[in-house]
């Protein structure tokens, strides 16, 4: 298939023998998340399976995984196809990760935290791997180093399902995003690198300043992106949430010095919340091969 994939043995990590469905789901998904696999682009069972050298069978598994996250949408006799996610869908995405965050810090601050502090050293790892490659301008690299950082970041907010669906949503706005990013004139200096000042805070067991720097990651997100796009900010209804100061916790916090919750990354959901990327997506009337719109850059 003429594809802006490569095979393994390009410089991307070949996929071993263990795992191959959840290993194959995660290539496809940094490969779509870093735009090389484009809105649009489709490709079957067969396609996919060549490609990473497995059976049908696992290949087939990990692309119902992503059409079942809807990362994917399924078409008759046409295979799988990657699906666009514009303006509207993206402040769908954002408004629901802003607000979620939000709440969910603020429940943290008024609880104990069983966050489990001895993978600290970890978390600064996956950090300072997600700076470098912010600031190389290293696009390809940045998207698998961002998504596990904010995964293992997640664990503080000490809920898998709230830090599971955070990362799903993750995964579409760098969908919507990547084509944005390619099209910028140097893409070194663009992107967030501010991953290592969050550990600090998490160190520092500072619940509202951690709070705070999130709160200026999604701000500085979607005005990025809202200048990319060419889109106003006064579309972006949380935009108020953003800008305004956090407080302090409304009671002392008082942090467990070990915990069961570990830091490892949480899998995507299986199953979609209902709304506009929970229903399957079904071709539009006068849909065919070669009718796909390119992504808007």
């Amino acid at each position: 298939m003429s594809s802006p994939m490569a095979p393994p043995g390009d410089g991307r990590p070949a996929i071993q023998r263990n795992s191959l469905r959840e290993q194959i789901a995660a290539a496809l998904r940094e490969e779509m998340m870093a735009g090389r696999l484009a809105a649009g682009r489709n490709f079957t069972v067969k396609e996919i399976a060549e490609l990473y050298g497995v059976s049908a069978t696992p290949a087939r598994e990990a692309l119902v995984d992503l059409a079942a996250q809807g990362l994917l949408r399924t078409e008759h006799h046409r295979g799988f196809t990657v699906p666009e996610f514009d303006w509207a869908d993206f402040l769908e995405i954002f408004e629901a990760r802003t607000m979620l965050t939000d709440s969910a810090f603020r429940q943290l601050g008024s609880r104990v935290s069983r966050y489990d502090w001895r993978r600290l050293p970890s978390l600064r790892r996956r950090a300072d791997a997600a700076q470098r490659a912010a600031r190389s301008g290293q696009l390809d690299v940045l998207v698998g180093c961002d998504l596990r950082f904010w995964h293992e970041a997640g664990a503080l907010l000490d809920n898998t399902r709230i830090s599971g669906y955070l990362g799903w949503l993750r995964v579409q706005s760098w969908m919507f995003a990547a084509p944005y990013l390619r099209a910028a004139d140097g893409s070194e200096g663009v992107c967030w690198d501010r991953h290592p000042e969050l550990v600090d805070r998490i160190e520092a067991r500072d619940v509202a300043g951690a709070h705070q720097v999130v709160n200026e990651y999604n701000l500085f997100t979607v005005e990025l992106l809202a200048r990319l796009a060419g889109r106003p900010l006064e579309s972006v209804a949380v935009l108020p949430l953003l800008r305004r100061p956090v407080g302090p916790p409304p009671e002392p916090v008082t942090f467990a010095p070990e915990g069961e919750v570990g830091l490892g990354l949480v899998p995507l959901p299986r199953a979609v919340p209902p709304g506009r990327f929970g229903r399957p997506l079904s071709p539009s009337p006068g849909s065919g091969p070669g009718t796909e719109e390119p992504v808007s850059q």
